[in-house]
């Protein structure tokens, strides 16, 4: 039985699922403490934004690597 196709696509598909897991997390996190101190909210808002960010910019690198590897 042969395989077709890459194996890039899994470990980037792995990444997706790992940053969606992480994005998840964040925001659960910020939802929490702000439903436990909403005076905090605007100190908890940015640190929520820039972990989303970064969560996601490492979605975008996965992917990146994953077609330039693939090539």
């Amino acid at each position: 039985m042969e395989l077709h196709g890459s194996l890039n696509m899994i470990g980037y598909g792995l990444a997706a699922i790992g940053s969606a897991i992480g994005v998840g997390l964040i925001f659960a996190a910020y939802i929490n403490g702000v439903a436990r101190q909403p005076e905090s909210q605007s100190q908890l808002q940015p640190i929520a934004l820039l972990g989303f960010a970064l969560a996601e910019a490492l979605a975008i690198f996965g992917l990146v690597f994953a077609f330039v590897i693939g090539a």
